[in-house]
């Protein structure tokens, strides 16, 4: 497994935005999508708020690679489907709730649905 250079971690992990390109089955990239990203110890994470169905989301599983920009950092990446039962959902829900406070309520509410957390993807840096 990859591991992120520090800087690119702290970088990413602190943007409040991340932007997301996932690959076409050609090879190409589609258009960017812009998300919340969450970082849980050495690893960053991102959610797809209309769960498994949300277009984005369905992106990563054709290639399983694609491309992320955030906190100054363009990175091309692998996509890692989180295990629903690995336990690590939570940590995940808490990292979000830690860093999108400040959007309490529905907004941030929306990264926590159990949709949500079934389309939960670990990036990876290629």
């Amino acid at each position: 497994m990859s591991e992120w250079p520090s800087e690119e971690l702290t970088k990413i992990g602190s943007a409040e935005e991340l932007r997301i390109q996932t690959m076409r089955r050609d090879g190409t990239l589609r258009k960017p999508v812009t998300i919340w990203v969450a970082r849980y110890a050495d690893r960053l994470y991102v959610r797809s708020v209309k769960g498994p169905t949300g277009p984005w989301f369905r992106g990563t599983r054709s290639r399983g690679q694609g491309h992320i920009r955030a906190g100054g950092v363009d990175k091309d990446v692998s996509f890692v489907l989180i295990d629903e039962d690995d336990g690590i959902n939570d940590e995940i829900d808490a990292a979000y709730r830690d860093k999108y406070r400040r959007y309490a309520g529905p907004i941030l509410d929306s990264v926590l649905t159990p949709a949500a957390r079934a389309a939960t993807i670990e990036l990876l840096p290629r």
